[in-house]
């Protein structure tokens, strides 16, 4: 790291590329901007390892197993002992060791520079221990950052987390230059076809059969609608039953004999396969099952690229699609999804709209606009005036 004081120096904790993990990308996405932010380095990254093995780049300082605790605090002392100026940690439960992630309790403790937290997962009902997490996790840092305005109200009343601590900043969104939607269907022999889609990896609480099942009714009246299903079984989900939930979902389509309008894309998707995949869509559809999903970053990136969008009502879904800006059916309802589908179809004027308000929301999202908030939180930490307290209430 340079070693010039007006240059500060960002390090990251959590999961790192090339792992399978959304947090991971996330992450990368929101460094690789900073090479565009003067008063920063390139941030490094402190990469948490589950059992398997990863070729890391030089962005990589060090490496944590998952379930050693002595890792984090040797970690954390190698830290303290380098010349960065603040750790951004990434949080989700499942990817720190100990009940309920608790091993970075033991790192956050032996931490001697500030740290901000962002938060991907809030619960709204926590057991004892997660609530307990958190909160100690939040009182420590200077800021913690969630992505969705209706998570406010949990952190502060279920984890009791101070008003003035938390900062709402949208999830990022890559800026990937592709062909128009026309030229896109072409060039994948698709021309003339109603696209729907939903992207993302594959597990039983994407309701994806839902949306298959309205697939029927649509295709009575628009028999060249398509239903494109893009990427693989998440990893854990494949580790611990395989590929029982994507079989059940073509036996589905072959049962309803929709092969011909449902197809389903079995990759691990490229960033710009991933935008390729929504700029090309007329809908993009997350029947998720989840009502307390409070982020999705598959949603965030619909909205970023101004598609219309059809959800199932989550916390996430309600707040960003909310005046106007796309359809929401109802939960485990095949039935309420064709409906929303059809109106879209069937009104290409109202969807023309929906598309101008999810675009004007969206070009707000791009990871260079982020970014930029993220770089005042930090450089706010670093004033003077600023007052780095650890104490835990």
């Amino acid at each position: 790291m340079n070693e010039n004081s007006t240059i500060r120096n960002i390090v990251f904790l959590g999961t790192s590329l090339p792992r399978e993990c959304g947090i991971a990308t996330f992450t990368q996405d929101l460094m690789d901007e900073f090479a565009n932010i003067k008063d920063f380095n390139l941030p490094l990254i402190i990469a948490v390892n589950n059992k398997e093995t990863y070729e890391y780049g030089n962005q990589v300082m060090i490496q944590i197993d998952q379930h050693n605790l002595e890792d984090y605090t040797l970690a954390a002392e190698k830290l303290n002992n380098s010349n960065a100026d603040l750790l951004m940690i990434q949080h989700e439960f499942g990817i720190y060791g100990g009940d309920s992630g608790e091993y970075l309790l033991a790192f956050v403790e032996t931490l001697k520079i500030p740290f901000m937290i962002t938060f991907h997962t809030i619960l709204t009902q926590p057991t004892p221990k997660q609530r307990y997490i958190m909160n100690k996790l939040a009182l420590l840092s200077v800021k913690v950052i969630t992505m969705a305005q209706n998570t406010v109200i949990d952190l502060t009343s279920t984890y009791r987390i101070p008003l003035h601590k938390i900062e709402v900043i949208h999830h990022g969104v890559p800026f990937v230059k592709t062909e128009s939607r026309e030229k896109l269907k072409e060039s994948y022999g698709f021309s003339n076809r109603d696209i729907i889609s939903t992207f993302g990896f594959l597990s039983p609480g994407k309701g994806i059969e839902y949306g298959i099942e309205a697939m029927c009714g649509v295709v009575e009246q628009h028999p060249d609608a398509l239903y494109m299903i893009w990427g693989k079984t998440h990893p854990v989900v494949k580790k611990e039953s395989g590929e029982v939930y994507r079989q059940k979902l073509i036996d589905l389509v072959d049962e309803l004999g929709l092969n011909n309008n449902v197809k389903f894309i079995d990759k691990l998707l490229t960033q710009e396969e991933v935008i390729q995949s929504l700029v090309m869509s007329d809908i993009y559809m997350t029947p998720y099952l989840g009502k307390d999903q409070a982020v999705s970053g598959t949603l965030a990136f619909g909205i970023g690229y101004g598609r219309v969008i059809i959800s199932t009502p989550y916390r996430y879904a309600e707040e960003m699609l909310a005046d106007g800006k796309g359809l929401l059916a109802d939960f485990k309802n095949s039935a309420s999804l064709k409906a929303c589908i059809l109106e879209l179809l069937e009104n290409p004027q109202r969807k023309k709209e929906m598309e101008a308000l999810t675009s004007a929301l969206g070009r707000t999202m791009m990871w260079s606009e982020i970014a930029k908030h993220y770089a005042a939180l930090f450089r706010a930490a670093f004033e003077p005036a600023y007052s780095f307290n650890r104490s835990v209430i």
